[in-house]
This record gives structure tokens, C-alpha cells and sequence, in this order.
């Protein structure tokens, strides 16, 4: 606020006083001051300091603020159009008054202020209509929102995946029956819903409005348990079934720790949302619909109005803006049979498809074992001997061939440590054999053996040429894989056939038998972003930034080594090994698959338990499509993973 400022010098303040103090002037705030302290206490919604008149600020104030209430968070951008007159005592202000309620044109108008001059100081007389014309003291304004069309999630080819599917809630409408009615009732659709939480959802009955609706369970129409309505909604007075559609998948379990799941927006993304979403909208909770839901959600339609005199009088409105379609690469028949093949299994599980030529995953299916979280793209295991694809392109960059001599032995000790080859290795593959043998029978020692030529950054460098240990974008959050120093000759020992602190994906080793067959290093992707967003050329980078987003957080995951993309002449010859596993070695089992099959078998030890138990992993090519599948524990690779990913390639062109 401005201060009155005296203008005379102490010198003539006696003069000033025989003069009738005509020497001396007083500053005082000019109406359009006034008027611009106004204005700023209205875009704050706070009049505190604003001199008034007939009311006190903190008065003004709290009817200010209830009147804005509705609007949320938001606050006007007021602007003084006219400060008024400072001649006589009385004059009135105009204020131009701009609320942003969303993406449309804003909501504006004009207010006067009437301003008074007492006591020869200018005054602002508060009312609701300098906030909103046509105001009064009681009003209160009202504000309707219309949910927007949410934005379709498609796969490949524009096939969509999720859209609007019919659904019916069920819940407790208090409405047509006694309170007492509507709390017998309560425990009843809790239990059909199956809530855990009987208890809490009848006090959630009990304390609604008069007329609500209290929702326990929404389901596809086509669920089982739908058949059960009917019959409840006919012997217990106060349950009620509302038809209504919902953005859903195919099926309940299609890919949704990919695509996670929509719903009423919690407490927390309101609050987050800094006044774009508000309670009762439904919005993304998790996944890809979490990750994308700007797109997805759309603008809802906003209207105001003025209750005044018992009327409601329209001030405003926006129509609704639908969201934006998202579309992803993957294969809705693809994912479907993988997450057929993983059904049954019972322990963590995933398979994941891609093709080398573009990096578009056509599947990325986890098991149910894997209790919902995401282990085709988030989970972090030791990859075991499905890792000697990475081991042998750093023993190839070293000098070495497919036709080298390597040692295979029945065991090697590493300062004490004593490592074996797996469970019924086959005899005839021990000895002084070819590198091309001791990768298709998938023997431990030699590659062991072959250590010194091959140093622990050299296997993170391959690593990195393969494509494994980049960040990926995928538009979802994933991990690829993570190759750590060795810190000690026992752990380098392990890397050769990736153990010791090497983690990796399903994601990540699909992507490292993609880029095997591309001949250079394959970037994986999900989400296709729109035109214009920044998109590299499919399958060869990384989108600027989309690391940052999409990337799943880890303390322990150790930055790529500077970049030694694997040549083509390097590709080559690892998709020649990876041949051999096929045609007489440990993936002989897709060997009478149609098209020209690459493989590698993988079986990884973990666990303190005698015997430990084992990961159990296998990759293979074919065409323009690279497979990795994967099984938390197992006999091993080519005993558990093996035929689920033989099915996998029979069913798949």
C-alpha cells in the first residue's frame, strides 16, 4: 500500500503553520491507486491491506474466498480498465477480470468498483459483484464438469486395446430407501465385491449424502461374477447395478502392468494436479495409462453459474475436449499367446517379443507368479548363460573365433572357488573343444577358461554394444540391463557367464537377440510417440529425454560404457553360434521348428539353499521377430523356458 508523505522540511513547519500551512503538501493514494490495490487483492483472492469501506478486510475477504471456492485452486488475472475520477468525493473503478479454466478461451468480464473519498482518503466499498456482476451477499457460484471422451489406447497395426468396454457398478443407493436400509445393506455388497474392508465401506454408506450412490466394485459385463447382480440387487433393498462403459482392455489381464489401469483420481493427483483434475475424475493409476494420462484424459467441459435469488443465471461454458488416442506397438494376438503360455506357471514369468528391424515390442506378457508387476520389462535377474551371447562378442573383439580351442573341463577353480558346468552336460562337449561348441552346449568352464582375454570392461563394453545396458525408451518404465566392475577374479569369473552382479530383463535380453540379428544395436519401444514429439528413427536411438521418464529408478543401475555398437561382420558370426545351438546343441528342441531358428539357453543359480535354485532362460530369433522368455525358477533353460518358447514360435508367424 502506498503512505501518506509529509512534504514539508522541519524549517517550515512554523512557517507552514502561520500560513494556514500553505507551504506544505500531503500525498495521498489517487482513486486508480486504490482501484490497482483492489484489483491485486482480488487476483490473490485476499484483501488484507486494501483500504475499504463499510466492512473490514478480513470480512471481505472470507466472502471472497467463499465465492471462489468452487473454482478451486484458481486465481483471476484482474487489470484496472478505469481508475475513476479523483474530482468530489465519490466515483467508480472498472476492472477487467480473466479466469484460465482450462485450454478454451478464458472466462472474462468486467466489474466496477464504487470507491469514496473519507477523511481525504480514497476507499474501495466491497460487494460480491466487483468479483462477479450480478453478484450478491448469499450467492455462490456453480461449477459443473463434463468428463471428456478418454483417448484410446491402440497396437500395432491401429488395433485398439483399450477402449470404452460396458461395464456395471454396483454399490448402495441411498436414495430410494431408509438410512437404516442402506446400512443393512452395506455389508452385503461388500461381501459380493469382495472387499476386505467390510467395515470401513459401511461407514462410508453411513456418512454420505441423503441421495448418494456409493459405488464398491465396478465389472466388465461379461465377468462371471456379473451373473450375481441381478439376484442381489432383487433381495436386498438399497443395491443398485448402473450400467456404464469404462476404457478396458480385451480381458482383465491383458498386458496390465504395461497398460495399468484407470480410476477415480486419489487425493494425492488431485492435489497434484494443481487444479486440472478434480475429485471424481477418472484418470490414469498406473502404467502406460499413468504415463501418458495428459493425452489420454482429455479436457473435461467446465460451467459456471451464479445462484442468485434462488435462480441459477450461466455465466460460462467450455464444451469437453476428448483425449488423444495413444498408439503402441503391441500385437494384441501376440500378447495374447504369450500370456496364454504363462497362465499356469506359477512362479515369476515373462515373455517378450520384438522386431529387430524396427525395436517394436509386440508383447511384453509377465505370469501371474509375478503378483502384477511388470517382470517382462522391470524385472532384474541374473541372466545366466543366455549372457555368453554378450561373453563371446567380447571374446571375438579379443582375437578369438568360432573355431578357437577352448578348454572345456568338468570344473575350474578361480582363487578357491570352484564353478561347474550345469546338471547332465553332455559328455561328448568336455574336452579341448571349438569356441562354436562350448557356446552351443553352453559350457561354463570354458568360457571361464577364457577370461583373461576378455576383461570385465571389455563384457561391459559388448554389453553396451548389444543394447543392453542403455536406458530405454519405451514410453513405460523399464529396465534393459546392468553390467557392474567386477571387483574380484571369482566375480569377473561369473560375468563370462552372467552371474555375479549382472542383471537383466526379459526386455533386455529380447533386445540383445534383436540386435544379433539386426547387426547393430536394437533400441526397444512400447509407446509410439506422436508426430513431431521428438521420435528417432524406430529401433536405432533413443527419443532426447525419454530416459529421464521412462527409465524405472535404481541405485544399482551402473552407466553404460562408452558405446561399441556391435558391427554387422560381429553379428554374423554370433548369429552362426547361436544357429548351433539349434541344430546340435542345448536348444536342440526348436530344431524342427520351420525358418532358419537362432538360440541361446541360459540357466542361472541364485539362492543360498544346497542345491540353489536356478533361473531358468532361453532367447531365440527367427525371421524379423526376437523372443526372450523367462521362468523365476526352474529346472533350466532348456528344460522350463525352452518349451514354453517352442509353443511360443509355433504359434507365432
Amino acid at each position: 500500500m502506498l503512505s501518506t508523505t509529509q512534504r514539508c522540511g522541519g524549517a517550515a513547519v512554523a512557517i507552514a503553520l502561520a500560513l494556514g500551512a500553505a507551504g506544505c503538501t500531503t500525498d495521498t493514494p489517487s482513486s486508480r491507486d486504490v482501484a490497482q490495490a483492489y484489483a491485486e487483492g482480488l487476483a490473490r483472492l485476499d484483501l488484507t491491506g486494501v483500504a475499504l469501506d463499510g466492512t473490514d478486510a478480513a470480512t471481505a475477504t472470507t466472502a471472497l474466498q467463499s465465492l471462489g471456492t468452487p473454482l478451486g485452486e484458481r486465481r483471476p488475472r484482474v487489470t484496472v480498465v478505469d481508475g475513476g475520477s479523483d474530482e468530489g468525493d465519490s466515483t467508480t473503478a472498472r476492472l477487467s477480470v480473466s479466469w484460465q479454466l482450462g485450454p478454451a478461451q478464458p472466462w472474462s468480464y468486467e466489474t466496477s468498483v464504487p470507491l469514496v473519498r473519507k477523511d481525504g482518503r480514497w476507499r474501495a466499498t466491497w460487494s460480491p459483484a466487483t468479483v462477479v456482476p450480478g453478484a450478491a451477499a448469499g450467492d455462490s457460484l456453480a461449477v459443473t464438469r463434463t468428463p471428456a471422451t478418454r483417448g484410446r489406447v491402440l497396437g500395432a497395426g491401429g488395433t485398439p486395446i483399450v477402449q470404452p468396454r460396458p461395464v456395471v457398478r454396483v454399490g448402495v443407493d441411498k436414495a430410494h430407501v431408509t438410512p437404516q436400509q442402506a446400512e443393512a445393506a452395506a455389508p452385503r455388497v461388500a461381501a459380493f465385491a469382495g472387499l476386505d474392508d467390510v467395515a470401513g465401506y459401511t461407514a462410508r454408506v453411513r456418512g454420505a449424502g441423503p441421495r448418494a450412490f456409493v459405488e464398491a466394485i465396478t465389472l466388465r459385463r461379461d465377468d462371471p461374477q456379473a451373473k450375481g447382480i441381478d439376484a442381489l440387487v432383487a433381495s436386498v433393498p438399497g443395491v443398485t447395478a448402473v450400467d456404464d462403459q469404462r476404457p478396458l482392455a480385451p480381458t482383465r489381464t491383458f498386458a496390465r502392468p504395461i497398460l495399468g489401469s484407470v480410476g477415480e483420481a486419489t487425493a494425492e493427483i488431485v492435489q497434484a494436479s494443481h487444479g486440472a483434475i478434480a475429485a471424481g475424475d477418472v484418470v490414469g493409476l498406473g502404467g502406460l495409462q499413468r504415463s501418458e494420462d495428459e493425452t489420454l484424459r482429455g479436457t473435461p467441459g467446465l460451467r459456471v453459474a451464479l445462484r442468485h435469488a434462488g435462480a441459477t443465471n450461466p455465466l460460462y461454458a467450455a464444451d469437453p475436449v476428448a483425449g488423444r488416442d495413444v498408439s503402441t506397438t503391441l500385437d494384441v494376438s501376440v500378447q495374447t499367446r504369450a500370456e496364454q503360455l504363462l497362465a499356469a506357471v506359477k512362479p515369476a514369468s515373462a515373455v517378450v517379443a520384438l522386431r529387430p528391424s524396427t525395436g517394436d515390442v509386440l508383447a511384453a506378457a509377465s505370469g501371474p507368479g509375478g503378483q502384477g508387476q511388470s517382470t517382462a520389462t522391470l524385472g532384474k535377474y541374473a541372466p545366466g548363460s543366455t549372457f555368453k551371447i554378450v561373453s563371446t562378442l567380447a571374446l571375438l573383439r579379443a582375437g578369438r573365433s568360432s573355431t578357437t580351442p577352448v578348454a572345456c573341463t568338468p570344473t575350474v577353480a578361480v582363487d578357491g572357488r570352484v564353478f561347474e558346468n550345469y546338471d547332465a552336460y553332455p559328455a561328448d562337449g568336455l574336452g579341448q573343444v571349438p569356441l562354436a561348441t562350448a557356446f552351443a552346449k553352453s559350457c561354463n568352464t570354458a568360457f571361464i577358461s577364457q577370461r583373461d582375454a576378455a576383461s570385465s570392461s571389455e563384457i561391459a563394453r559388448a554389453a553396451a554394444g548389444l543394447g543392453l545396458t542403455a536406458s530405454p525408451a519405451l514410453g513405460v518404465p523399464g529396465f534393459l540391463g546392468s553390467v557392474p566392475d567386477a571387483t574380484s577374479q571369482t566375480e569377473h569369473a561369473a560375468q563370462m557367464i552372467g552371474q555375479s552382479q549382472i542383471t537383466a530383463s526379459p526386455l533386455g535380453m529380447a533386445t540383445v537377440a534383436a540386435s544379433v540379428v539386426a547387426g547393430r544395436p536394437v533400441a526397444p519401444r512400447i509407446v509410439i510417440p506422436a508426430a513431431g514429439a521428438g521420435a528417432t528413427t524406430p529401433g536405432t536411438g533413443t527419443t532426447p529425454g525419454a530416459a529421464e521418464t521412462s527409465t524405472a529408478p535404481s541405485a544399482s543401475t551402473t552407466p553404460a560404457p562408452p558405446a561399441a555398437p556391435v558391427t554387422p561382420a560381429e553379428a554374423a558370426a554370433l548369429r552362426s553360434l547361436m544357429r548351433g545351438v539349434v541344430t546340435g546343441g542345448s536348444g536342440e528342441l526348436l530344431r524342427r521348428l520351420p525358418g532358419e531358428v537362432l538360440a541361446k539357453t541360459g540357466t542361472a543359480e541364485f539362492g543360498t539353499t544346497t542345491p540353489p535354485r536356478k533361473h531358468a532362460w532361453m532367447v531365440a530369433a527367427r525371421g524379423d521377430l526376437a523372443v526372450a522368455v523367462f521362468v523365476d525358477e526352474g529346472e533350466g533353460g532348456s528344460r522350463t523356458a525352452g518349451p514354453i518358447l517352442k509353443s511360443f514360435l509355433e504359434g507365432t508367424p
